[in-house]
């Protein structure tokens, strides 16, 4: 998610300096006085404003590149988390350990607390430890799923019969909010998923 984050700073910066330099050059024309009877081509000019957006053009589309390599990468994993979608709650499994699997569900309002967040909280919560590589397995048992964590930049669908891997490393602790993205039925939008990080002592 940091990596998308620079790539929109960077990009956004690219259109200001494009919109800055095309304001000033139509305001320039609106306010001038000056005429030639004589200028019927430009073939310099021409040549530059076929030229200058390409440029503009590669120096987008290499960051951009850069990045989808970088987002479909698996580097070697530490531990694998296996996340299947159900309608409407989500099971996971730490791969890596003996029977180790349960199921996840949003708290009913209800049962909410003052310090948990209403539609995102979960009863039982991913624990992931932070600053280590981690890969994601994603399936669902019935319809299309899609598990999604907006602040890591996560979005994998989950599709029965299928397996869709990710990967994606948490660099502070915390605790970490997202929900199913595809529209899966009736209570698609009571499907929380809730992950927190903590350091690789604690867990």
């Amino acid at each position: 998610m940091e990596q998308l984050i620079f790539f929109h700073d960077h990009t956004l910066m690219i259109m200001l300096m494009i919109i800055t330099t095309v304001m000033y050059m139509m305001t320039t024309l609106l306010w001038n006085k000056h005429t030639s009877r004589f200028m019927l081509e430009g073939q310099l000019i021409e040549t530059t404003w076929t030229i200058a957006p390409a440029i503009i053009l590669v120096f987008i589309a290499m960051p951009s590149l850069r990045l989808l390599y970088l987002m479909d990468e698996i580097h070697n994993p530490t531990m694998t988390l296996k996340a299947v979608g159900h309608q409407w709650y989500w099971s996971y499994e730490y791969s890596d350990f003996t029977k180790l699997e349960f199921d996840s569900y949003m708290i009913p309002q209800e049962e909410n607390q003052a310090s948990t967040f209403r539609l995102l909280d979960t009863d039982n919560r991913i624990v992931l430890p932070m600053n280590s590589p981690i890969r994601l397995v994603v399936t669902a048992a019935d319809v299309l799923h899609s598990w999604t964590i907006p602040s890591l930049g996560v979005k994998t669908d989950a599709t029965p019969g299928r397996l869709n891997q990710t990967s994606f490393l948490i660099n502070h602790p915390g605790i970490l909010y997202g929900q199913c993205s595809e529209i899966c039925g009736a209570n698609h939008s009571f499907m929380p998923i809730t992950m927190e990080s903590v350091s690789a002592n604690h867990f």
